[in-house]
C-alpha cells in the first residue's frame, strides 16, 4: 500500500519546534513593552546660558586726604663732650705667663726611705670548716686529740640541735615540713655571728635561727696559729611524724 502524503513536507513534524520559538518570541516582546518608558517633553527645562550680557560694575577710585607725619623732635644735647689731652704716662702692667715648657725644670723632693710608714693591714679572711688546719672547739670538745677535734665538733652540733628542737605549732597546724638550710660564721672570738637560712617557709626558718643562736661561746679556729672566721653549714630537717 502506498502511502498517499509526503514525510517531508507534512507540516506536524515539527510544530513543537515552532510553537517553543513563537513563545519566546512573544514573551521578549511584551517584555521591551513593559520596560519601555516614555517622558512629558513640556515639563523638561532646559536652561540656556547666555554669555553674551555681562554686568560690569566700575568700582570709583577714592582719595583719601590723610594729614602728613609731624617732624621728629629737635635733639637736646644734656652734656658736652670735653678731649683733654693725655698728659701722665701710664704703667702697663706685664703678666707674666705661667705655662711650663720642656725647657723648666720641676723640682723633686728627695724622700728617704725612713720617711715611708709601712703600716700592716691585717686581711680578715674566712677560712671554711673543711680546710682549716685547727678547726673551732665545741665545749667538750678539748681533752679529744686534733685528729678527732672535728669529728666531735659535728657530733656535738648535732646534739644541740636535737636537745633544742621544737616543731612550730602553727607550722603543724598548717602541715608545713621541709628542709631548712642553715649557714653561720664561728667568729674570731669564738661567738655565733652572720646566720643565714633558707628554707619552705619562715615559720621554719625562725625556729632554725633559734636553734643557733643557743649555741655555746667556742673556741675559735685558727689558721697558722691566728684565730680566724671559719663559716659552718647544716641541714635541719623539720618532718612531721606520723601517726
Amino acid at each position: 500500500m502506498q502511502v498517499k502524503k509526503n514525510p517531508e513536507i507534512e507540516i506536524s513534524r515539527n510544530s513543537s519546534l515552532y510553537f517553543a520559538i513563537g513563545l519566546n518570541i512573544m514573551l521578549f516582546i511584551t517584555w521591551r513593552a513593559l520596560e519601555y518608558k516614555t517622558y512629558d517633553k513640556a515639563n523638561i527645562d532646559i536652561g540656556v546660558l547666555n554669555l553674551e550680557k555681562q554686568i560690569e560694575e566700575e568700582i570709583p577710585i577714592t582719595n583719601i586726604n590723610t594729614p602728613p607725619p609731624p617732624p621728629p623732635p629737635p635733639a637736646v644735647i644734656t652734656e658736652a663732650v670735653q678731649i683733654v689731652e693725655d698728659i701722665e704716662d701710664i704703667e702697663e702692667t706685664v703678666i707674666e705667663s705661667t705655662e711650663s715648657n720642656q725647657e723648666d725644670k720641676i723640682a723633686q723632693p728627695i724622700v728617704s726611705v725612713k720617711d715611708v710608714a709601712v703600716a700592716e693591714v691585717e686581711e680578715e679572711v674566712e677560712v671554711p670548716f673543711a680546710v682549716i688546719e685547727d678547726v673551732p672547739i665545741f665545749p667538750g670538745c678539748e681533752k679529744v686529740s686534733k685528729a678527732e677535734k672535728r669529728a666531735c665538733f659535728e657530733q656535738k652540733m648535732q646534739a644541740h640541735v636535737v636537745k633544742n628542737f621544737q616543731y612550730p605549732e602553727v607550722a603543724l597546724e598548717l602541715g608545713i615540713h621541709g628542709r631548712v638550710s642553715v649557714i653561720f660564721t664561728i667568729d674570731k672570738d669564738g661567738s655565733i655571728t652572720n646566720i643565714k637560712t633558707r628554707g619552705p617557709d619562715k615559720l621554719l626558718e625562725n625556729e632554725a635561727v633559734r636553734i643557733i643562736n643557743a649555741l655555746p661561746k667556742m673556741i675559735p679556729g685558727k689558721q697558722r696559729g691566728k684565730p680566724v672566721p671559719v663559716p659552718f653549714s647544716m641541714p635541719i630537717n623539720f618532718v612531721m611524724a606520723v601517726n
